[in-house]
């Protein structure tokens, strides 16, 4: 079964990489990627690698720095962390056990989530999408506080899920993978659910990378095809995510995280009332805007 998942992700990369590839050669002269989307990159799949997620983080910073417009912002996340996530795969999956079938059916339902969401959210308006992300980002800064008040329970032994949590799993899986085409993570609230059923919390990151991996070869595609995204700033993504993965898989391993978590909960709660007030504002000025135009207001 485990051979059967590395070749499962041996495809997902062969095939990312070459439809991306296909676009990139079209647009690259023009669209090289700067110091900041690659220094962006590391840092947030560093923190990636060691649990903290990277989708709010580099949401916060592209917003902060006005680096990409927010109605590109789902489709470069998705796009640019891509590469990293297949790396932390492979990575996580061969030096932390768990059930293979588990993980299998776990990462299964991701992929099957996120291509659902990605066919939706690659064709939403820029206001929507605002609305989107300023919910979805405070519904997570609410997973990763009730996890760091450790008000959800910590996690069992088990290494494995069968029969109705099995199912549960998987069903909040494909959930979690629908949501992060609208720029939410899964790594908080899966591994909410798998320790709330029982398994150890460690187990979850194979579960999680794996799921991660494959959802966003998946989930990627229709925003590279209707070129929803940036490339400049996924290629920042991509270059400076390959290293900060290598780096703290292999030689920083731990940080102060209790201290991070809760700077990246204040980082994602500010960034979530950016994304909503903008999405008031651009509510409010239709109407002004359509009488500019039409000489009467909206219906």
């Amino acid at each position: 079964m485990r051979t059967a998942l590395y070749i499962a992700l041996a495809v997902c990369a062969v095939a990312f990489t070459a439809i991306w590839a296909a676009a990139i050669a079209r647009r690259l002269r023009r669209e090289l990627p700067a110091w900041i989307e690659t220094g962006i990159g590391f840092l947030t799949n560093l923190l990636d690698t060691l649990g903290i997620g990277s989708f709010a983080t580099t949401t916060a910073f592209f917003k902060f720095w006005g680096v990409v417009a927010d109605e590109e912002i789902p489709g470069t996340l998705m796009v640019g962390h891509t590469p990293p996530s297949l790396l932390q795969a492979f990575i996580f999956i061969a030096v932390v056990h768990v059930d293979s079938a588990t993980l299998a059916l776990m990462i299964a339902s991701s992929a099957l989530g996120s291509w659902l969401g990605a066919g939706v959210v690659s064709r939403l308006p820029r206001r929507k999408i605002r609305i989107g992300m300023g919910a979805a980002l405070s519904a997570a800064a609410v997973v990763m506080t009730l996890t760091q008040l450790h008000w959800v329970p910590g996690g069992g032994d088990s290494l494995g899920l069968t029969g109705l949590p099995l199912a549960v799993a998987a069903a909040c899986n494909m959930i979690f993978g629908a949501l992060m085409t609208l720029g939410i993570g899964l790594y908080a609230p899966c591994m909410m659910v798998v320790s709330l059923l029982g398994m150890n919390p460690r187990a979850a990151f194979p579960i999680m990378m794996g799921s991660c991996a494959v959802l966003m070869s998946v989930g990627a595609v229709p925003f590279i095809r209707t070129t929803r995204y940036n490339l400049k700033a996924a290629l920042g993504l991509t270059v400076g995510g390959l290293p900060g993965v290598l780096l703290a898989a292999f030689v920083v391993k731990s940080l102060p995280l209790d201290t991070v978590r809760w700077l990246v909960i204040v980082v994602v709660l500010y960034t979530a009332t950016l994304m909503l007030r903008s999405a008031m504002k651009e509510a409010g000025l239709r109407p002004v805007l359509a009488t500019a135009r039409t000489g009467s207001p909206l219906p």
